[in-house]
């Protein structure tokens, strides 16, 4: 077995979680600009898009978003290999395997939580990505899927996972039903369950272990991390992304001063300028920045201000700053 420590490793106190159609290069950007210190992950990328898709667009990567990980959805070792190499190439600090997406579509392909069933299979998937980059390879996975919910299983694919070479397990502390559940219930209605992700880092003492799932504040986190390796943290952080501005310091002990709400917003508006100049839509990053001022008196307004303008072609950004609230 290899140890954990002979990669150089992000750190892995505070992530922010891969989600879809949320956690792309803009918004990874305006989070970046919010806390230096936390690690930052794509939405997930399956193979087949990388292999016969645009792949320039898929791995986009802005230096200023480091430390960032890649998510990657599949299923056959040799696929996977070659797209960790393309993303490894492409800048990333990590390499990440979806066990956790209970979705009908990604089942339908064969990845996703579907392959907690198939622990070998998922065992050589880490061993080839571990053959074709030196960046560290993880796993994001269940307590569980359907009536499999006991901890022995989950305790033996750990035990597979660690064997083949697991940098880390990032683990969402609720089982996921893949028939009968949407994905969204799937975060919602299976329990937390802390204990058995607890229990896990009992188990594997020197295998680094991630919480996943009903963290909505840094003071759970922090309460999470007196046993634990690492706290990732989901929706609570693109709904409410100023929760992140104390974490440099709460979480990794970063005595820097964090920015303000406007200075984030202005050094936001300077990368979406040059994005616009590039051809990308206002709309496809001003939507990231709606919770920016969440719980601020203006809230609503600024939201509204966003909604409305961002949709017209022909719009800038030079308005964001009169539309944004004042800062506390």
């Amino acid at each position: 077995m290899k140890t954990f420590a002979s990669r150089s490793a992000p750190d892995r106190r505070l992530s922010v979680a891969p989600m879809l159609d949320r956690t792309d290069r803009h918004c990874r950007y305006f989070l970046r600009l919010i806390s230096r210190r936390t690690l930052l992950y794509t939405e997930m990328v399956t193979t087949g898009a990388l292999l016969h898709g645009d792949r320039d667009r898929l791995l986009g990567l802005d230096p200023a978003e480091h430390p960032v990980a890649l998510q990657l959805g599949g299923s056959d070792p040799k696929e996977l290999a070659a797209c960790a190499h393309m993303a490894e190439q492409a800048g990333f600090d990590e390499i990440n395997m979806n066990l956790g997406c209970p979705s009908d579509r990604v089942q339908s392909g064969r990845f996703g939580a579907c392959l907690m069933a198939e622990p070998g299979l998922v065992a050589d998937c880490i061993a080839a990505m571990q053959e074709a980059v030196s960046v560290p390879v993880t796993v994001k996975t269940r307590i569980g899927i359907d009536e499999r919910d006991g901890y022995r299983e989950l305790r033996d694919l750990v035990g597979a996972l660690a064997a083949a070479g697991c940098d880390a397990v990032v683990v969402h502390a609720r089982k996921a039903w893949l028939k009968g559940l949407s994905p969204k219930e799937n975060r919602e209605i299976p329990p937390l369950r802390y204990e058995v992700v607890q229990r896990l880092k009992g188990d594997f003492p020197k295998l680094p272990v991630v919480i996943n799932g009903g963290v909505t504040t840094l003071a759970q986190a922090r309460s999470l991390l007196r046993g634990l390796d690492g706290v990732m943290i989901g929706r609570a952080a693109y709904h409410n992304p100023w929760l992140l501005a104390t974490a440099d310091l709460e979480i990794f002990g970063d005595y820097r001063p964090p920015p303000s709400r406007r200075q984030v917003l202005a050094a936001y508006i300077a990368y979406l300028e040059r994005k616009l100049a590039a051809g990308v839509p206002l709309h496809a990053m001003t939507r990231h920045i709606l919770g920016l001022f969440r719980d601020r008196p203006g809230a609503r307004r600024w939201r509204q201000a966003i909604s409305g303008p961002a949709q017209r072609p022909g719009c800038d950004g030079s308005w964001l700053l009169e539309a944004a609230p004042l800062d506390p």
